[in-house]
């Protein structure tokens, strides 16, 4: 589980990231910032978050202005953003991309991004997206000045990201829910990614919460309804891993860190007590013979989101 580096950017990155979207939406500052210093201090120091995810940033920004020497120098903390629309109006220009990086920079207290992401492109068409005054024009003019290092994509559909890592402009990709142990839809943008040294982190492995519990009703996976092979899958998972004695959090957590295309997996905790959990798991050995009976688990093709599924 040691640090990989993340493409040809450069960055290292942990096996786990940590991820912000559910901790800024859903928690108050002071909760936000304690979970934050915990993360620290436990050696969570590359986070992920999003100019959308609610108050994540302006959280970030307290918490590592917070930060005494007795935690480290706050350069340690690696802080990944993304660009997004104006909430609830739809403007995804160029000018609202550079006020996007304007803000993140404001909200974190930092000169400079490391990495910054086009959120969601499916939210745009890709001629729309790679005008000339479009979005990505307004990311490479940022790189190019240097206000962020590195660029890249992050999003749902498999086939959208992939036109996107066509361009050769882009150097890392974010993807979610499609690599996990019910899910193996980017397997082709993993393909492409290698085959241009692009970085990429996973996202949501747990698929909203199915892939996390030992037991109890298996409802939802990727925020949908589970069907009836999905759960018979997550049932056949958690068989898997009690005859392993290791929890299912553990096996969805350390699957895509087994392929070497992925960087590292980004994981959302919004308590210390999901921190620690996550902690826990990361460091739990896993039989090497536990993975063919999971790669036998999983559902066929026709049960993945898929190439173009939302």
């Amino acid at each position: 589980m040691a640090d990989r580096v993340l493409g040809t950017t450069g960055l290292r990155v942990p096996a786990v990231v940590l991820g912000t979207s559910s901790l800024g939406r859903r928690l108050d500052a002071p909760s936000a910032v304690a979970v934050l210093r915990a993360a620290v201090a436990s050696g969570w120091r590359t986070w992920d978050t999003s100019n959308e995810y609610g108050d994540a940033e302006a959280f970030i920004g307290s918490a590592l202005a917070g930060l005494d020497d007795s935690a480290g120098p706050v350069a340690p903390v690696q802080v990944f953003t993304k660009v997004d629309p104006v909430p609830g109006s739809g403007d995804f220009s160029g000018a609202r991309v550079r006020a996007s990086v304007a803000e993140s920079l404001e909200r974190l207290g930092l000169d400079r991004l490391p990495l910054v992401h086009f959120h969601d492109p499916e939210r745009m068409a890709f001629a729309d997206a790679v005008a000339p005054d479009g979005p990505v024009r307004a990311l490479l003019d940022l790189r190019e000045a240097g206000t962020i290092e590195h660029l890249g994509v992050a999003g749902g559909p498999i086939g959208v990201l992939r036109q996107y890592v066509g361009t050769g402009e882009f150097e890392a990709v974010v993807t979610h829910n499609r690599l996990t142990l019910l899910d193996r839809s980017a397997e082709t943008l993993l393909d492409d990614c290698a085959d241009r040294g692009i970085g990429v982190l996973n996202a949501a492995p747990f698929g909203g919460g199915a892939l996390a519990d030992d037991d109890g009703p298996v409802r939802s996976y990727h925020y949908r309804a589970v069907d009836a092979v999905q759960e018979d899958a997550v049932l056949r998972i958690r068989a898997v891993a009690r005859a392993a004695g290791v929890p299912v959090g553990a096996l969805a957590l350390r699957a895509a860190g087994r392929d070497p295309r992925v960087a590292g997996t980004i994981v959302g905790v919004t308590s210390t007590a999901q921190l620690a959990q996550v902690t826990a798991w990361a460091a739990t050995d896993v039989p090497d013979d536990v993975w063919p009976e999971l790669d036998a688990a999983l559902p066929d093709r026709a049960h993945w989101t898929g190439e173009l599924g939302r």
